[in-house]
């Protein structure tokens, strides 16, 4: 099936998101707070994940393995990413907009990041890992190229205590619609 990619990409353009229900019905939501990953100084994360980083026993890549990363992301007891929104994901990634920031070991991919990208703005749709530690230095590496790369912000859309550890932090839609407005307005890429 065919969808408009670029209506999707509208909607997320005016700060929604697309999420299945529990019956796997797809629709567009929106929420008071949006929760950010910060790409300046608040960004943190633990010293014991410094030594992994330093250990060099992960390579990054971008959109290695798309369809790997939106599987392993799917691949949940309970999960939002339906069939169908994977189906979305694959069109997005085909038509340049939805991405997967991936870490491998050797030729194992050990987790990854699935995100849409908008002018400046990263929307991270979800984030998996199949090696321990592997999302957690795709998150780092993914948040130093975002930096690298002029992004506006990172938009992780909810709050949950593994982001709470890296400095996560909320803003209010008012907020999030001033920096996405922002972000709208430049051309930034993962390249």
């Amino acid at each position: 099936m065919e969808y408009d990619v670029s209506a999707i990409i509208q909607g997320y353009a005016q700060g929604y998101f697309l999420m299945a229900d529990d019956a796997n019905v797809l629709g567009w939501y929106t929420s008071r707070d949006r929760t950010l990953i910060p790409l300046d100084e608040r960004f943190c994360y633990p010293k014991s994940l410094r030594r992994i980083l330093n250990s060099g026993r992960f390579a990054v890549a971008v959109n290695r393995d798309f369809a790997g990363v939106v599987a392993g992301c799917a691949n949940r007891e309970k999960t939002w990413i339906s069939p169908e929104l994977q189906e979305i994901y694959w069109q997005l990634y085909r038509f340049g907009w939805a991405c997967s920031f991936e870490t491998w070991q050797g030729d194992e991919l050990a987790g990854g990041v699935l995100g849409i990208v908008i002018g400046g703005a990263f929307i991270g749709e979800s984030m998996f890992y199949r090696i321990s530690d592997g999302s957690k230095v795709a998150l780092v590496k993914l948040v130093e190229r975002l930096r690298d790369r002029a992004f506006v912000f990172f938009d992780a859309q909810m709050m949950n205590p593994h982001l709470e550890r890296f400095g996560a932090y909320r803003v209010n839609q008012r907020e999030y619609r001033s920096l996405l407005a922002q972000a709208l307005k430049r051309q930034c890429s993962l390249f």
